[in-house]
């Protein structure tokens, strides 16, 4: 399925290649997403935003993605296809935060507008801006909430984060530390703290299936693990398995970030404890909006825009701001 979506949206590409005056020559603005993967059920959401946003503006959509997270080439590949194709706006969520440095100057200097969404490059400013939840932010809530949950009893920490060097993984997994009130990096440090409450770091990749290996084989490391902070919620799921599995899931507390539709659900099953709740079909849709007013007048937006966190939870706790699991509902991917 995921071959067969990938190639679907590299003929989408070549087939508007091959008309590249056709959408100036109506006067349609061409717009490119390109996500991480084609998979992540964050990006699944972005896309349709997108989609709907370009259709109620009359702007066309070419939309690509990674192979999987990390995977720079393809999404290097995916905006030289769109840029043949005729887009004056690529929205792009890096992979690699560093190595699609290049690949945006190329753009920026065609006059091609670039926006980041959801992840920033590093430096931040190689895009023209970006819209993003404050993923710093998101670590803190959910861990106060931890903290709050965890007060008295000792912490024995498995995080299953992103992977090495990624901007996002870096700030919400510094940032879940400070809302715990152990030893961290601040926001703009890309290195992950480990302080000696944390036993065990894996990387997840914020794939379901990679979260359930790590989290096994942190149990085998740790056995006695008490909190589990995850990148995503999929890690969260992954993480859950393996501590049913282990006979253990009754006894560790975990908190995620997404606040998708599932996640939500999970949150109200007991699965997840809380998670940090953001809005990618916002985000995407600015980014259309930012695409069609920078196709009509030239003008382009600039710096970062905050598009909200809220901490999600089951259970309110005294001194920690939360919002419950019908609200989560109502607002999950940002669809109100």
């Amino acid at each position: 399925m995921k071959t067969r979506t990938a190639l679907t949206s590299i003929a989408l590409a070549a087939t508007a290649a091959l008309l590249p005056g056709w959408a100036a020559a109506q006067g349609q603005p061409v717009i490119g997403l390109i996500t991480k993967t084609e998979t992540n059920p964050f990006f699944v959401k972005m896309k349709e935003g997108a989609a709907e946003a370009a259709k109620a503006q009359g702007a066309k959509l070419l939309t690509g993605a990674g192979k999987t997270d990390g995977d720079n080439a393809g999404q290097v590949t995916a905006m030289e296809n769109m840029i043949a194709a005729g887009a004056k706006t690529i929205l792009i969520t890096p992979s690699d935060s560093k190595a699609i440095i290049p690949a945006v100057k190329k753009a920026r200097d065609k006059g091609v507008m670039v926006i980041a969404l959801d992840s920033p490059t590093d430096p931040a400013d190689a895009t023209d801006a970006l819209f993003a939840t404050d993923n710093y932010k998101a670590g803190v809530l959910i861990g106060q909430y931890a903290k709050a949950t965890m007060a008295g009893k000792p912490l024995k920490i498995v995080t299953l984060d992103l992977f090495p060097g990624h901007p996002v993984g870096a700030q919400r997994h510094n940032g879940f530390l400070q809302g715990l009130g152990l030893q961290s990096f601040d926001a703009k440090n890309n290195e992950l703290a480990k302080p000696a409450e944390v036993v065990c770091m894996a990387d997840s990749f914020g794939d379901r299936a990679k979260g359930q290996t790590a989290m096994e084989n942190c149990l085998q490391k740790s056995p006695d693990v008490t909190v589990v902070y995850t990148i995503n919620e999929p890690a969260a799921a992954g993480a859950y398995n393996a501590l049913k599995k282990a006979g253990k899931e009754k006894n560790v507390l975990i908190v995620s970030v997404d606040g998708g539709c599932e996640g939500v659900k999970n949150v109200g099953a007991g699965v997840i404890a809380a998670t940090s709740q953001q809005y990618p079909l916002k985000m995407a849709a600015m980014g259309v909006d930012a695409g069609v007013e920078y196709a009509k007048s030239g003008k382009k937006p600039s710096g970062y825009t905050d598009t909200g966190v809220t901490l999600i939870a089951a259970k309110p706790l005294p001194g920690v701001d939360s919002k419950d699991v019908k609200t989560g509902a109502d607002l999950c991917w940002g669809n109100k």
